[in-house]
């Protein structure tokens, strides 16, 4: 089943040239409550990609629309194959078309008749084949707002919308926020480079970022967050198809072109109710101008909306230094990756010569703090993890002096003195700046809820955290977060749903899986805990997770071998987590002094001693009390 035990999940396949049928389809089942997953086609000869594969054997039952053009399809009849042998086929034809050879077995629903747009009738029969697949009754028709996408990951709920997208393109019925949009909403689609040279996106990238920043000062305004955005990055439909399926009222799109220091900038701001361009530009400016113009191209864009508020004073902590800019854009652009060490060694390498080139370049201190604290956090060596966060530290303090009302500089002076120093109350008040000065922008506010959290504020939590998935639905990092804080504020259902619609945004994204199987297990829903556990790529949350799952399961040997692993294979780089286990085995005393080691050699897993369910059978110890009152948790 999916993230809701009453939700099954179905894996849906497909011809691309039968997109448009499958997606009326794809409407109809999701009305009556199933959760569908799409695979991004890959053409004949291509292997199964890790989450192709994952979806289908996670699938309650695979769907196969045949039609004249998927029975020549390798792929499909490989996804067909999947749903046969696991005996959770059901098999739909478009067009009036058999099935291969290998498939005629199973009765096939031939909705031909209604032109691949399945009646009412020919759906309660796909439903109860369904049905007969898994075992179940049939479901009658939900009423929620529904959405599709095209080829990628889709999760379909009553209530709740998560899509992932492969390529590009993303299709909605009604949009992102559960209904139509409001008057104040837009999306900022990526800036085009038109240039021809591929080295320049960085640029028309970076510029986007920042022109959206400057509208997310706006209160007036929502503003749906990149991730989100990007999706419609290479769309093909109409301004008005794209504003709905986006869930949005307007579309600002532009593009770049670059010759030596000056910057060719277009933008177009477009009514997606009308299809009428409200307002459009087009200027050169050097790219030391181009602050000041990202602030007025936001200013201009919520005048035309008619939101009055307009921002018109230009966005703090820029540079006028056409070199510190590109080296900003360029590091950015690296530290986005999120990839390894490498890339992030790489940014901080061009944040450094953004700062060299403009010593009072805020931006790039704040960026250079976030990195700093990344590599701190994840790569550093034990001797290294206090000195690299003293720097970011350093850096942050640095921003926020340069610009006082930047958000990026707060939150990154904030979370290198929560992760580095476990300085719980010296950190709030930047964290409450960050949120004041950006709480239209995602990413602060997915950062502000895991601070607020942690520290003991759920009820600031939650509030942040669903503003961020309001702005950013389709980011595998904001539902992993809510996840988080759905997990330790005990809402173990809840935080289920949103680790599930992670994963379906990004399959391999890290503690996703662990925290899936964690809270699984605290539902004694042992079996599907132990298949997310097994999925996890971190060996650290893997092996704490599978010690407990087995723990709470009785088989106290097989516990016991995974923590023996947790402690040869990770060391002390996972004290805080082996405090868990022994917390969860009943070994206060062990636990105890795991917890002291984590914090003399600074373990950011302590971050959130405080709030960690985890460690609820030691949380009445009074040696667990003062180390709590210690850290400043108070």
């Amino acid at each position: 089943m999916s993230a809701e035990s009453n939700q099954p999940a179905i894996f849906l396949s497909y011809a691309h040239d039968d997109r448009l049928k499958a997606q009326d389809l794809a409407v109809a089942l999701a009305r009556r409550g199933y959760t569908l997953w799409w695979d991004e086609l890959i053409e004949g000869g291509a292997q199964f990609a890790r989450s192709i594969r994952d979806a289908l054997e996670a699938a309650d039952a695979v769907v196969v629309l045949w039609s004249a053009k998927s029975i020549e399809s390798d792929w499909v009849q490989d996804e067909a194959a999947q749903g046969r042998d696991r005996k959770r086929l059901v098999p739909v034809s478009l067009d009036g078309s058999q099935p291969p050879l290998g498939f005629r077995q199973y009765q096939t629903i031939d909705v031909s008749g209604s032109r691949g747009k399945p009646s009412v009738a020919k759906i309660e029969a796909i439903d109860r084949a369904i049905r007969a697949a898994i075992g179940g009754p049939a479901r009658a028709p939900v009423r929620a707002p529904v959405a599709t996408s095209r080829r990628g990951v889709l999760a379909l709920g009553a209530g709740a919308v998560a899509i992932a997208v492969a390529g590009g393109g993303v299709a909605w019925q009604r949009g992102l926020f559960g209904g139509y949009a409001s008057g104040d909403s837009i999306a900022v689609l990526p800036f085009k480079n038109v240039g021809g040279d591929p080295g320049q996106a960085y640029l028309s990238d970076g510029l986007t970022d920042e022109v959206r920043s400057a509208l997310t000062r706006n209160p007036a305004l929502r503003v749906l967050a990149a991730t989100s955005s990007n999706t419609a990055r290479d769309h093909v439909e109409d301004a008005v198809t794209i504003a709905a399926r986006l869930g949005v009222s307007y579309l600002l799109e532009g593009s770049v072109q670059r010759a030596g220091d000056v910057v060719r900038i277009a933008a177009t701001l477009t009514n997606g109710k009308t299809g009428f361009n409200e307002w459009s530009e087009s200027v050169e400016r050097k790219l030391t101008d181009i602050f000041a113009l990202q602030s007025e191209i936001a200013a201009t864009v919520a005048s035309a909306m008619s939101v009055h508020e307009a921002v018109r004073t230009p966005m703090p902590g820029g540079t006028r230094n056409a070199q510190a800019y590109e080296d900003y854009l360029r590091g950015k652009a690296l530290y986005n990756l999120a990839k390894d060490e490498a890339t992030d060694r790489q940014a901080l390498a061009l944040f450094e010569n953004a700062i060299a080139a403009d010593p009072d370049f805020a931006l790039a201190h704040a960026a250079r703090s976030r990195v700093l604290s990344s590599i701190a956090s994840s790569y550093a060596p034990g001797p290294e993890i206090k000195p690299t966060f003293a720097m970011a530290i350093d850096e942050g303090q640095k921003a926020v002096a340069l610009a006082p009302k930047l958000a990026e500089a707060h939150l990154a002076l904030g979370f290198a003195m929560f992760a580095g120093h476990l300085d719980i109350k010296g950190s709030r008040p930047s964290y409450d700046a960050a949120y004041r000065y950006g709480s239209g922008d995602a990413d602060t506010l997915l950062l502000y809820a895991l601070y607020a959290v942690r520290a003991r504020r759920p009820k600031e939590a939650r509030a942040a955290i669903e503003r961020a998935v309001a702005l950013d639905p389709l980011n595998p990092r904001t539902h992993r977060a809510a996840g988080t804080i759905g997990f330790v504020t005990r809402d173990y259902a809840g935080a289920i749903g949103h680790f599930r619609r992670a994963l379906a945004l990004n399959p391999a994204m890290g503690n996703a899986n662990a925290f899936l199987g964690l809270g699984l297990t605290q539902l004694g829903r042992f079996v599907e805990a132990r298949a997310a556990i097994a999925k996890e790529p971190s060996a650290m949350f893997r092996l704490t997770a599978l010690a407990i799952l087995d723990h709470r399961a009785g088989n106290q040997a097989a516990a016991e071998k995974s923590y023996q692993a947790l402690v040869s294979q990770v060391g002390d780089a996972a004290l805080y987590q082996q405090a868990e286990v022994m917390a969860q085995f009943g070994r206060a005393d062990a636990a105890m002094a795991l917890l002291m080691r984590a914090r003399q050699v600074g373990d950011s897993g302590l971050t959130a001693i405080a709030s960690d369910p985890l460690l609820d059978p030691v949380a009445g110890d009074p040696r667990f009390i003062a180390l709590v009152r210690d850290l400043g948790f108070g």
